[in-house]
């Protein structure tokens, strides 16, 4: 039943929630914003405790399922708007391309001065989406999912880092900046507690050991 109300509830929040912050929170991004903070680990490790434990499925997995980096405002797309809120004095060219500017990257602790050293991570990766629940979302929560930013979601890091971390969840692969560790388990359970995906073991037996220590 807990089921049914949630894909319920997240097809209204993807109508309502997800047009409302179209028209207000995506616009203008500071520049020194930053990913949006995550819950504290101790509301994190309340929504851990209520997550589905479940063994993942990739069947019919395809990344062309999530429509991703939509036109957020103007000519920004998700990704240039997320490279502006992320980085440090940025200039855009008018069709929103970043031409200049600073990057920190928290995974890792690079800084970089060129847009395309920085590649725009969802911290819960589209496939492990799919595998934990968003198989049988609607095409549009789908989208407002690739695209959040609202929730700690999206952030801008260095391209290789990234990469490597590919579809992995925290059982598998962390940031190997451990001062961010914290920040990211807190945000990886709150995205999934908000969208109602589920754990497998390994998963939630990493994110419990993360968060003892937060």
């Amino acid at each position: 039943m807990r089921k049914v109300y949630a894909r319920r509830r997240l097809s209204i929040l993807a109508a309502v929630t997800g047009l409302i912050a179209m028209a207000g929170l995506f616009n203008s991004p500071s520049a020194s914003a930053a990913l949006p903070t995550p819950v504290s680990a101790a509301t994190a490790r309340s929504y851990l405790a209520t997550l589905t434990v479940a063994t993942e499925d990739r069947t019919g997995y395809d990344r062309d399922l999530f429509n991703h980096w939509i036109t957020i405002s103007g000519a920004c797309n998700t990704r240039e708007t997320v490279l502006k809120r992320d980085g440090t004095n940025v200039v855009t060219s008018s069709t929103c391309a970043a031409t200049s500017g600073s990057w920190y990257s928290p995974y890792d602790g690079a800084t970089w001065t060129a847009a395309s050293d920085l590649d725009i991570d969802h911290l819960i990766p589209l496939a492990e989406a799919w595998d934990s629940g968003a198989d049988s979302w609607s095409s549009s929560l789908r989208q407002q999912f690739a695209n959040d930013l609202t929730r700690p979601q999206l952030i801008a890091v260095t391209d290789n880092v990234n990469q490597s971390k590919g579809d992995q969840d925290p059982a598998t692969w962390m940031p190997s900046r451990t001062a961010y560790r914290c920040t990211y388990v807190r945000a990886w359970v709150q995205v999934k507690y908000y969208y109602d995906l589920s754990v497998d073991s390994a998963e939630k037996s990493a994110l419990t050991s993360y968060l003892a220590s937060c």
